[in-house]
């Protein structure tokens, strides 16, 4: 296959870093691939695309050295700007890339200010090609996140450009419209002849859509490999805390000389398991007594006006109580009125008809500064927690501003618990991501809350960090009175929660445990909903009950295993 991208011995570091964040690397990609770029967070990935369209060095400015060939074009040769129309990137904070009010002026945009006389035609070719029918005069606000994150895609598409880079392309996205993402770039690779480049965490995306995978580790290029061989490397992918497939994992956790053979797909696994499997899993969630009410929602609806003065309803006559000791994942579509909801919990948003009581308070008549002292809503974006100049300014902010006794002595412990006490001088905003989502959970944390609503709590992390944050989570509880989270991540949802709550088109559709939400699958479909992958297995096993982590998997197998004396992969 004809060489399209080309990296020969870059090595490249930031103005003012102490260390290169690109360390000689080479890597050439073929027209036409499907490739993903896989590392832990700081490898290098984000600042490897970035060489491809120019913006390293022309405008990340700092030590360069090697060479970039995108299209036989040497990239310190051309302008971004001529790079642009060769490679299209869609970057992870893609809401930052719609700059017109309206769609289809969005989408034209690029060739517009191109030049192009048909600027119009490219913008609706580039919104057919992703899906967005019928929206081109509707204002951007007005879309979901997965269709503004379709539309950054059609902005870059209506330059036509040769090579697609998306950095992190299901991060935001509940799991339906992340399915229709791949599916969509799936079809403008095999259809359309584009080469698409992914940074991934997600591995079963990589499994299922991509040819290639590229492993990044300190700014090296560890290997390039065919997806299949790649995810197979457990050891090597699990030394830098990137995590294989959950049906991989499992499958390495009974047998790690099976390297050769491991399932890394669904159905791989099947086959793979292919012994009925009846023994005892993980034991469901116990189901506590409903204790005392601190939250109810009567009757409640919301709803604002749009710029056109009509009026968009974003929840329906919600009737909802929240429970002492409840442990609350609130889950639904792009747009199913989740953070709506948490809103007027805070009382920064009132309900337009309806009450809202928190803790016997009207949230009416209570200003949202009253309210902080009985719930912390902690945003989707840590950025938005950080007032001060260093993490233990902001996490005693609160502490100071009500004048709390021995404030000091509650940051010390706060900090240490959430492993920030090294970090306490720095500032909170230019930390990692996962570093910032600890820092917003030690504020919550310290303002001593009755109740702490998280919105999307371990969107935009990686697969370790994601773990490491969920068991921070997991101790939340023993701060406070109830915990509700809007979340995406179903393996969140299922290890965690003991009560689940399904939101469509701002109507309470479902209230229960998981096992009533993930064997309705029905109720799955409905709510853009996908089960993990091993719960998925587990029920195609017929495994009773079901597992719903890798651990209980793997337990229910080797205990089958110890009964029977047979391991699955023996089972023809």
């Amino acid at each position: 296959m004809t060489e399209q991208l080309v990296i020969e011995n870059v090595t490249f570091q930031y103005p003012g870093g102490d260390l290169p964040v690109l360390r000689n690397v080479s890597l050439s990609i073929e027209k036409g691939d499907f490739i993903a770029i896989m590392g832990s967070n700081g490898s290098g990935k984000s600042t490897l695309c970035k060489l491809f369209n120019g913006l390293i060095p022309h405008y990340y400015v700092g030590d360069f050295s090697g060479k970039v060939t995108v299209n036989g074009l040497v990239t310190t040769e051309h302008k971004v700007a001529e790079l642009s129309q060769n490679v299209g990137y869609v970057y992870q904070d893609f809401e930052n890339q719609l700059v017109s009010p309206r769609v289809l002026d969005d989408a034209s945009f690029a060739p517009l200010n191109y030049g192009y006389p048909d600027y119009k035609e490219k913008g609706k070719t580039a919104l057919d090609l992703v899906g967005l029918y019928g929206h081109d005069d509707e204002f951007i606000w007005q879309l979901s996140g997965g269709q503004k994150h379709l539309l950054a895609l059609a902005g870059i598409l209506s330059l036509d450009p040769d090579v697609l880079i998306i950095d992190e392309p299901v991060a935001q996205l509940d799991p339906a419209h992340a399915e229709e993402t791949y599916r969509i770039l799936k079809r403008l690779n095999e259809k359309y002849g584009k080469t698409i480049i992914v940074i991934e965490h997600h591995t079963e995306f990589i499994a299922d859509f991509c040819k290639h995978v590229v492993l990044m580790d300190k700014g090296e290029v560890v290997w390039k490999k065919k997806t299949e061989d790649g995810l197979r490397e457990v050891d090597q992918l699990l030394k830098r805390q990137i995590y294989p497939p959950q049906v991989t994992q499992a499958a390495y956790s009974i047998n790690p000389d099976d390297k050769g053979i491991l399932p890394i797909h669904l159905d791989e696994a099947m086959a793979y398991f292919s012994h009925p499997m009846t023994a005892s899993a993980a034991e469901s969630m116990v189901k506590s007594e409903q204790s005392e009410s601190i939250i109810q929602m009567e009757e409640v609806s919301f709803s604002y006006k749009t710029i056109n003065r009509s009026k968009k309803q974003v929840l329906q006559h919600i009737n909802l109580d929240i429970h002492k000791g409840d442990l609350i994942a609130l889950v639904g579509n792009n747009g199913a009125g989740k953070s709506s909801l948490m809103r007027l919990i805070t009382g920064l948003s009132k309900p337009e008809s309806g009450h809202v009581f928190v803790k016997g308070l009207d949230t009416k008549k209570q200003s949202p500064e009253h309210l902080a002292d009985l719930v912390t809503y902690i945003y989707q974006n840590p950025e938005e927690m950080f007032i001060e100049d260093s993490v233990r300014k902001d996490v005693e902010f609160f502490l100071k501003a009500r004048n709390i006794p021995n404030y000091k002595a509650i940051v010390d412990d706060i900090l240490e618990a959430y492993d920030l006490t090294h970090l306490q001088e720095r500032d909170s905003r230019l930390m990692s991501g996962g570093q910032q989502r600890r820092a917003s959970l030690a504020i919550g944390v310290a303002m001593n809350p009755s109740v702490i609503l998280l919105d999307e709590p371990t969107a935009n992390l990686d697969i370790a960090t994601r773990k490491h944050i969920t068991k921070l989570i997991g101790t939340l509880k023993e701060h406070v009175e109830a915990v509700v989270i809007a979340t995406h991540d179903m393996q969140l949802v299922a290890e965690w929660a003991s009560r689940i709550i399904v939101l469509h088109e701002g109507q309470i559709i479902h209230d229960g445990d998981r096992e009533s939400v993930f064997q309705n699958q029905s109720l799955l479909d409905v709510a853009g909903l996908k089960a993990p992958q091993i719960l998925q297995l587990s029920k195609r096993l017929n495994l009773s009950p079901l597992a719903y982590t890798v651990q209980d998997f793997v337990q229910a197998v080797q205990r089958e295993e110890a009964t029977h004396g047979i391991h699955p992969q023996t089972i023809g």
